[in-house]
C-alpha cells in the first residue's frame, strides 16, 4: 500500500491493543511508544506500533487497523496450543497449519490438519492403506474417547480435495473449517499425548508420605 504524504496524519496513541504476544505468548495490553504516533493512510486505514508490556519479551507488533478493528498484524497472530509430550514431527506440522492459517493460506492449512493426524497415526503404529483405515486402526493402540476418533474421520476429510489439483471442491475450505480442525486437532493432541502425563503426575503425588 503506497502512503501519499498529502493524506496522511498523525493521531496521538489513544488507541488500546489487547492481544496475545506472538513473541512470548501472553494476553497483554500493548504499551505505546514515546514519540511514535498512529498514521491515518486513507480511508480510515491507520498503521500501528506497539511493544509488549512484558520486561522478558518487549517484542514490536506492528499493525493495520480499520478505526478500532485490528485487521493485520506483523508478526502474524497464531493459534496457541501446549506443545507438552508431542512428538516433533507431529508438533512440526501442528505448527505449519497454524502459520498458514495466520497467513490466510486456508487449504495449506488444512492440508498440514490432515498430514498431522496422518503423523499420529504413524506415530502410534496404526495400520491400513490410507488414512481412513490408519484412524480405524488407532482406536485400538491407544485410549481415547469415541467421539475424538469420529471426529477425526470428520477431519480426515477436511480438504480431501485440496491434495487434487483436479479438483475443485476445496475452494469450500476457508477461515472457519481451518479454525475449527485445528482446535479439534489440538483436543485430538491432549487425548493422545498429553493426559497420560499428567495422570501419571497425579499417581506420582500418591506415593508421597
Amino acid at each position: 500500500m503506497n502512503i501519499n504524504a498529502h493524506t496522511v496524519q498523525a493521531t496521538p496513541a489513544d488507541f488500546t491493543l489487547t492481544a496475545r504476544c506472538p513473541g512470548c505468548g501472553h494476553n497483554s495490553t500493548f504499551e505505546s511508544l514515546t514519540g511514535i504516533q498512529d498514521l491515518y493512510v486513507h480511508a480510515n486505514i491507520w498503521y500501528g506500533i506497539r511493544r509488549c508490556p512484558s520486561n522478558t519479551c518487549r517484542n514490536l507488533l506492528f499493525y493495520i487497523r480499520s478505526n478500532l478493528e485490528v485487521i493485520a498484524t506483523f508478526p502474524f497472530l497464531r493459534i496457541d496450543f501446549d506443545k507438552t509430550g508431542i512428538p516433533n514431527k507431529v508438533l512440526s506440522a501442528l505448527e505449519e497449519a497454524i502459520t498458514c492459517h495466520a497467513n490466510k493460506c486456508y487449504i495449506a492449512s488444512a492440508i498440514m490438519i490432515r498430514k498431522t493426524l496422518d503423523l499420529i497415526c504413524i506415530d502410534r503404529g496404526a495400520t491400513g492403506n490410507n488414512l481412513k483405515e490408519r484412524i480405524s486402526s488407532l482406536k485400538d493402540k491407544i485410549v481415547i474417547p469415541v467421539d475424538l476418533l469420529h471426529g477425526m474421520d470428520d477431519l480426515r476429510l477436511l480438504g480431501n480435495d485440496a491434495a487434487h489439483i483436479d479438483s475443485n471442491v476445496f475452494d469450500d475450505v476457508g477461515k472457519q473449517e481451518v479454525e475449527v480442525g485445528i482446535e479439534f486437532t489440538k483436543e485430538i493432541l491432549k487425548a493422545v499425548y498429553q493426559y497420560s502425563s499428567l495422570l501419571a503426575k497425579l499417581k506420582s503425588l500418591k506415593k508421597r508420605p
